[in-house]
């Protein structure tokens, strides 16, 4: 009996470490998975870059502007269309110049000030004439020629052509009566990490750089207020960690791990694995030629990849096929256009005109270009060898696979590469000076089309102020007037369609420059606990994902699991263990009472 008792305690112990808050070696709880109150954690790679909307340019950061503040219009859950947010309603001139915006009344910021047309009106006037934040949001608000606040709840914003872009307007309302104190030489360096004033589903409670970010549910959002009370980033630096993370439920979700390290949990007890189509790709990109916006040459890329026939080589060195295969492990398709696929009327293929991975017709427009091998394998022209510096991304276990396969089948063609691997925000700094030859990275595309477009434009490239280099959206310093020509004219177009061949002849521009080399479109992987948590709202509906929307659906609906809900997923809920354990150790208690009971009574009758 004593054994038994024994085990059962020890049992019982057990099953309580594994409810309690994971906890370091030392005992103290591990950062952001505090479980005080009803927390989501997700689990994620990237960390954000600033939590100041006029600065970030990683997908993390975005996701935290659209948990803090609101936008004009969202994108539906469904497939992306325009839904009301701030705006409940809207009309159009006749001539599609004029838009009127009707808000919502009763929207408040989170320190009780009440959202108004002034704050909408002084958030799009500052993307126009702060040079900070219109190098963030240009592409949304060049096009408009007027901003007016007519009463307290209606904007009207005229535009110098009809824009289909007034649908789709990314620039997040900030309080007009915080932001005005931040003046322009003052903002490109402020934190906005420290209680920041926003009126979004959740307030930003904590942050801590390369740890995690906490933020709060705002119980009186106006689209329906979070079931959870608060949301935490939790960020990692190891795709296996993360993996472990979610396993042994120290975290509710991770978020984008490699296909080689979730699929291995789909099918586990209590996890669910959504690998869903997504709206991002890879591409190795190269240095056309950095400039500044004026033309002054900036940088030291090779300056071998300005020539065509360069980069058309190196685009028929690479093995798509393969990298889909062995890199994402056929977790996405081989790439073509920058609108991935997921935006079907707006995507590009060649079809029968796409490059084939070909070395022999590789190493052939080589040869007709005048880059000779030399002794050692390298070619060279005019004295310059081949030799390209590369960079892959830290982050990124898929960054670095792609990198090493390139840099092998460039060989093949003989052109040496040597691979770096840095962080996001060093590399950001880098692709902004110009001082790289090729680098591995990726972009996450709007359902509207014109920001993807906008990069690759001549206006989105460096510029120099007082001899300090400040980077635009391009990485790839690709300038063409017939492109910029075309990114303009599919912004003037109303009619879907007809803007939709635009849009495709300007992907179609790029590929025949070989602006970039596109690589795959990736799908993104969300690893859930299904017996912690459930409401999860696919976007698109149709397969896409969970976290990292166009907008913070999950994140407002889902709640804990019901004992129903659990008991379907095959698993026990939280609550029943935890009564399951109260009840062992009660039991436990009374049979210990019971026996040290007969132990007195023994010793009394003996006495």
């Amino acid at each position: 009996m004593r054994a038994r008792v024994a085990i059962a305690v020890a049992a019982a112990v057990v099953a309580l470490s594994a409810l309690a808050t994971p906890a370091a070696a030392d005992g103290t709880p591990t950062p952001g998975t505090e479980r005080s109150k009803t927390s989501f954690v997700i689990g994620m790679k990237q960390d954000i870059d600033s939590l100041n909307p006029y600065v970030g340019v990683v997908s993390a950061a975005y996701e935290s502007y659209r948990l803090m503040y609101d936008y004009l219009i969202g994108n539906s859950a469904k497939d992306f269309s325009p839904t009301p947010e701030l705006a409940e309603s809207w009309e159009t001139s006749a001539d599609g110049k004029t838009w009127t915006y009707h808000l919502r009344k009763g929207v408040k910021f989170s320190d009780g000030i009440e959202l108004t047309s002034k704050d909408v009106a002084y958030s799009f006037q500052r993307a126009k004439d702060d040079e900070t934040a219109n190098s963030q949001y240009g592409s949304y608000v060049d096009n408009i020629s007027k901003i007016t606040a007519p009463d307290a709840y209606t904007v009207v914003m005229e535009t110098a052509q009809p824009s289909p872009i007034m649908l789709s307007l990314a620039v997040p309302i900030l309080p007009e009566h915080v932001w005005s104190k931040i003046d322009a030489t003052a903002v490109a360096n402020y934190a906005n990490d420290s209680n920041p004033v926003g009126s979004g589903p959740f307030r930003l409670a904590e942050a801590k750089k390369g740890q995690f970010y906490r933020f709060t549910a705002n119980k009186d959002y106006y689209l329906g207020a979070a079931k959870i009370d608060e949301l935490v980033l939790r960020i990692f630096t190891d795709d296996e960690a993360l993996s472990q993370a979610v396993q042994n439920g120290e975290i509710d979700m991770a978020q984008d791990l490699p296909a080689a390290v979730f699929e291995p949990l789909v099918g586990k007890p209590g996890i669910t694995v959504n690998d869903a189509r997504y709206y991002g790709f890879s591409e190795l990109a190269y240095n056309i030629g950095a400039a500044t916006t004026d033309g002054k040459p900036i940088g030291d890329g090779h300056p071998a990849l300005k020539d065509k026939q360069v980069r058309l080589a190196i685009d028929h060195a690479i093995d798509r096929k393969t990298l889909v295969d062995k890199v994402i492990r056929n977790h996405g398709t081989a790439a073509t256009g920058v609108i991935p696929p997921i935006y079907a009327d707006l995507h590009w293929n060649p079809g029968a005109n796409e490059r084939a991975f070909d070395l022999a017709k590789a190493n052939a427009i080589l040869d007709a270009a005048g880059y000779a091998k030399g002794a050692d394998g390298i070619r060279a022209k005019d004295g310059k060898a081949l030799n390209f510096r590369m960079f892959a991304r830290s982050e990124s276990e898929s960054s670095q696979k792609d990198a090493e396969y390139i840099r092998d089948w460039l060989k093949e063609i003989g052109i040496a590469v040597t691979v770096s691997v840095m962080s996001e925000d060093n590399l950001t700094a880098v692709l902004g000076k110009g001082e790289f030859d090729l680098f591995h990275w990726g972009w996450v595309v709007e359902p509207d089309p014109d920001f993807q477009l906008s990069v690759m434009t001549c206006g989105q490239r460096s510029t120099e102020e007082d001899g300090e280099i400040s980077a635009g959206w391009s990485d790839s310093f690709y300038c063409d007037a017939d492109y910029d020509a075309l990114y303009a004219k599919q912004q003037t177009i109303i009619d879907r369609a007809a803007r939709a061949e635009v849009v495709k002849q300007a992907q179609a521009k790029l590929y025949d420059d070989v602006a970039y080399s596109m690589l795959y479109y990736y799908n993104q992987a969300d690893v859930y606990r299904n017996d912690r948590f459930t409401g999860f709202v696919a976007q698109p509906s149709d397969g896409g994902i969970l976290a990292l929307q166009y907008g913070t659906y999950s994140y407002r609906n889902i709640e804990p699991v019901t004992e129903k809900a659990a008991t379907d997923d095959g698993g026990l809920p939280t609550a029943v263990i935890v009564s399951i354990v109260v009840g062992v150790v009660v039991l436990i208690a009374v049979a210990v009472i019971v026996v040290v009971l007969r132990r007195r009574s023994t010793a009394d009758d003996r006495e």
